[in-house]
């Protein structure tokens, strides 16, 4: 009787230890299903399409670990390029935040604000968009503390490093993540060989060397790197920066044709854990 209950847990077992794996690839074509809907949305424009190209939006959030059941926070979306993707993706089952920039800072950022706030205020397409103050002093109050599971951010480590604020955001960032929560990073990316300049701030390339040293320093494991957004034609060393590239052409006419055949940067794409405890 005993060698038989034995031999059928153990006929078991393999069934057993598959559940979860099939949970997890459910969940995963899930997660995935919810980004194709998201980016083939009619909401977004011919122009924030052709980025997609670069930027690979289903593949990075999908390297992040997305899911749509998720609180997710963005830090300075800027004008919602990924917003218009994540929102309408958590929508009805998630949570979106954006951490947007401090509008007391100054009239631009008020009127910045202001735009984005109406811009996706349509709760149909894009659900409850939660737009919260982010910047110095206040970064750590974007959520409640162990309330999040995954924060993004998508260029803006050298505008942090440029203000000083990079060792109190990655803090931030560890603070309102649950135990296990996830930190994905994607930046316009410096080679490691170039020297550090003055604010770290390299016309938009940093190391990734440096993110990583400053995510460990608050207590972030590195789990994982990608090389989704890499571009080896980018040597990040331009006239006006990351800026002399597409989208933004700095220069205009000047040798437009060579730039836009490099295309946008070459960037780091890493996924930092917040260890469970």
């Amino acid at each position: 009787m005993v060698r038989t209950l034995l031999l059928a847990a153990a006929l078991a077992a393999p069934a057993v230890l598959a559940a979860p794996a099939q949970a997890r690839r459910a969940t995963e074509a899930e997660a995935a299903a919810a980004l194709d809907a998201a980016i083939a949305g009619p909401w977004r424009s011919e122009a924030n399409r052709a980025r997609d190209q670069y930027r690979h939006p289903k593949e990075t959030l999908l390297f992040f670990g997305f899911r749509p059941d998720m609180t997710v926070v963005e830090i300075a979306p800027g004008g919602g390029w990924y917003t218009e993707i994540l929102a309408p993706a958590l929508k009805g089952r998630g949570q979106y935040i954006a951490a947007f920039n401090n509008p007391t800072v100054s009239p631009a950022a008020a009127k910045a604000r202001a735009a984005f706030v109406e811009r996706f205020s349509n709760r149909d397409i894009f659900g409850q968009v939660n737009v919260v103050n982010f910047g110095p002093g206040i970064m750590a109050s974007m959520a409640a503390p162990n309330s999040v599971d995954l924060v993004v951010t998508f260029r803006s480590i050298h505008g942090l490093l440029g203000n000083g604020t990079a060792d109190e955001a990655f803090r931030a960032f560890y603070t309102v993540l649950k135990p296990g929560g996830r930190l994905g990073v994607e930046q316009h990316r410096q080679r490691e060989d170039r020297p550090n300049l003055p604010g770290a701030n390299q016309g938009g390339y940093v190391k990734e060397s440096q993110v990583i040293a400053l995510a460990e320093a608050a207590g972030f494991r590195l789990v994982g790197r990608s090389e989704i957004n890499a571009n080896p034609k980018d040597t990040a060393d331009w006239p006006n920066g990351v800026w002399t590239l597409p989208p933004t052409l700095a220069l205009k006419d000047q040798d437009r044709e060579k730039y836009l055949a490099i295309g946008e940067s070459d960037r780091m794409t890493l996924l930092f854990e917040k260890p469970a405890r």
